[in-house]
């Protein structure tokens, strides 16, 4: 009797075959395919994938949703003031048409949910500018000539067009340094904040926040310093974990307390080869209170030293701040690397977010301010007044922003070392599985989940992402 009633959809071919098998208790899938030789960009596959009883001898990779781990707030980048300059210089259509491809969250839109952005300038800005420059040998403890200026021309507006596309989206802000008449060798660049400007600096940032907040922006959590030991950038300031522990619970964290401000703290900020600097702050009892958790960055290190973070204070969270990819870029290596160490290696080692360095730059990696702001940081998108192009960190992020939503959560799924992944339940249930194939040769396998088997293949070095 089922041989006669399948006859007919057999005819209709191999779609029909498996609408069928999902009105049968089969499950669908699609697939992202990345291709390293570029012939696949984030593009979905057209051959339909189901989930199944059938077995085979290739290696599975086990996904058990019941094992769950930490909630992601979400995957984007550094939205730089040069970013958001290039930006502004697009006409209104393109600059329209590209944020919605950027930030909405339906059709083939990538839905970037989580932005990074310095406060005051980057040495990814034009010049180097604080909200509260003053002439050389003035003060002004009171901050009465503190405002938002230099912002209002680019990243304001930025923001604000991109939070009416989504309001969900959540953002992180970075000091590069403090007003140099803060800082012990009155320059932006190096030096450090002088003990007695500590109480003002904390109402400094207490001021951007509320400034922010003015202008429809909130900013979620704040990094007290980017690269604290690498004063080398222009802007920059040297911070130990002793100094960061001393303004967090004697300054910052009872002037945020004072006014009513819910913005996280987050401690450190720079590379997984000192996982000591957070420890410290957070083995401090006093500050601890005030912190939400540690940021990292993969310039030195191992992506798996966050997990002994977490491991000694797994009640605070982690954070995957910055990774710049270096121009012209390689969409082979830089798509292995990023994947394996960021998308896979951050998630599994307890980070909410993952952050690429950097959204846009234009054809000769400019805006940067000099004396040591980087000259050849690629942006995920290159822009030339309205002309773009896609570089290998955007197809690395939409791997992961466009079905990881806020509020995902990883679950445990099989590590190995030739086929790289990472899983994540959505808050609608369905289930999202990042898979790097780091061999050059094509991978046959299967995914297992809830007792069924889709087998499927990855072409060598090709990164897909599986949702069910």
């Amino acid at each position: 009797m089922l041989r006669t009633l399948l006859n007919p959809l057999l005819a209709g071919g191999l779609v029909t075959l498996l609408w069928c098998g999902t009105l049968l208790g089969a499950t669908p899938a699609e697939l992202w395919l990345t291709h390293p030789d570029g012939t696949a960009r984030f593009q979905r596959q057209v051959k339909p994938l189901v989930f199944g009883g059938e077995t085979n001898e290739n290696p599975t990779l086990v996904v058990d949703a019941s094992r769950t781990f930490q909630t992601m707030d979400g995957f984007g980048y550094t939205l730089t003031g040069g970013s958001a300059q290039h930006l502004m210089r697009m006409s209104g259509p393109a600059r329209a048409a590209l944020l919605r491809e950027l930030f909405a969250t339906d059709g083939n839109n990538i839905g970037i949910s989580y932005l990074r952005i310095s406060v005051g300038a980057s040495d990814l800005n034009e010049r180097v500018f604080s909200y509260h420059d003053l002439p050389a040998g003035q003060t002004d403890p009171q901050l009465a000539r503190f405002h938002l200026g230099p912002d209002r021309a680019d990243l304001i507006p930025i923001l604000q067009q991109i939070l009416a596309l989504n309001p969900a989206l959540k953002l992180m802000g970075s000091p590069w340094s403090a007003p140099v008449w803060m800082k012990t060798n009155q320059d932006s660049r190096g030096g450090s904040l002088k003990p007695e400007c500590y109480a003002v600096y904390a109402r400094y940032l207490v001021k951007y926040l509320q400034a922010m907040q003015t202008e429809g922006i909130t900013v979620d959590a704040l990094t007290i310093q980017n690269e604290p030991l690498h004063p080398g950038n222009n802007p920059s300031m040297h911070m130990t974990a002793l100094e960061q522990a001393d303004f967090i619970k004697n300054h910052l964290g009872p002037a945020l307390r004072q006014v009513g401000l819910r913005t996280k703290l987050i401690c450190y900020d720079h590379n997984a080869d000192r996982p000591d600097y957070p420890l410290a702050i957070l083995n401090d009892p006093q500050a601890k209170p005030f912190v939400d958790g540690s940021a990292f960055h993969l310039y030195a290190g191992k992506i798996e030293a966050l997990s002994q973070v977490h491991d000694a204070h797994p009640d605070k969270n982690l954070y995957f701040t910055e990774q710049w990819i270096g121009a012209p870029g390689n969409l082979k290596g830089d798509l292995s690397w990023h994947v394996s160490q960021l998308i896979v290696g951050a998630s599994r080692n307890w980070c909410r977010t993952v952050l690429e360095w950097n959204l846009a730059a234009d054809p000769q990696h400019r805006p940067h301010t000099d004396r040591g702001g980087c000259d050849r940081c690629l942006g995920a998108i290159t822009l030339d007044q309205d002309r773009v192009t896609r570089n290998p960190a955007y197809y690395i992020i939409a791997h992961a922003s466009k079905f990881v939503r806020p509020g995902s959560v990883r679950v445990e799924s099989t590590a190995s070392k030739t086929l790289v992944n990472v899983t994540f339940r959505r808050p609608d249930g369905r289930l999202v599985l990042v898979v790097l194939n780091r061999q050059p040769a094509p991978q046959r396998f299967n995914i297992s989940s809830q007792g069924q088997l889709l087998a499927t293949t990855l072409p060598g070095g090709a990164v897909g992402t599986y949702v069910w």
